[in-house]
């Protein structure tokens, strides 16, 4: 069986998910995750917003080491297998930091196109297979 790591942020299991968001309704800000009080001028008008699939890579590194805690990946030093972070503008609606389903800096481009995608992150204690979000190569 597979489920969600944070099902409240996206529409997985939809065919094409998509990230949740919330809009501001005084100001328009747009943020990720959903947040009851706005960031930018603190209403409390927000909405919910699907975010768009597909952006462009503005900055990204490799994950080389495992993270600390509280890291749910499971993995050890023995096991990890090093992971690409990007900051992903998703159109001109808001920047989202995510993994990347490429790790390989050769094959990482800054302003490359990336679409959402939802990956395997680990396999929890009752063998359930939990899914993440990622961006890979458009």
């Amino acid at each position: 069986m597979q489920k969600a790591l944070a099902p409240e942020i996206s529409t997985w299991p939809d065919e094409q998910p998509q990230l949740i968001g919330s809009r501001c309704g005084d100001c328009s800000a747009t943020t990720f995750p959903t947040q009851a009080l706005c960031p930018r001028c603190s209403g409390d008008k927000m909405s919910d917003e699907l975010l768009p699939r597909r952006g462009t890579l503005i900055a990204w590194t490799t994950q080389g080491f495992v993270p600390k805690l509280p890291y749910a990946g499971g993995e050890t030093a023995e096991t990890f297998k090093p992971f690409g972070v990007g900051l992903v503008q998703l159109d001109d609606v808001i920047r989202v930091e995510g993994r990347l389903t490429e790790s390989d800096p050769e094959k990482l481009k800054f302003g490359m196109d990336v679409e959402l995608t939802m990956v395997p992150f680990y396999t929890d204690a009752d063998g359930d297979e939990v899914i993440t979000f990622a961006f890979a190569p458009a």
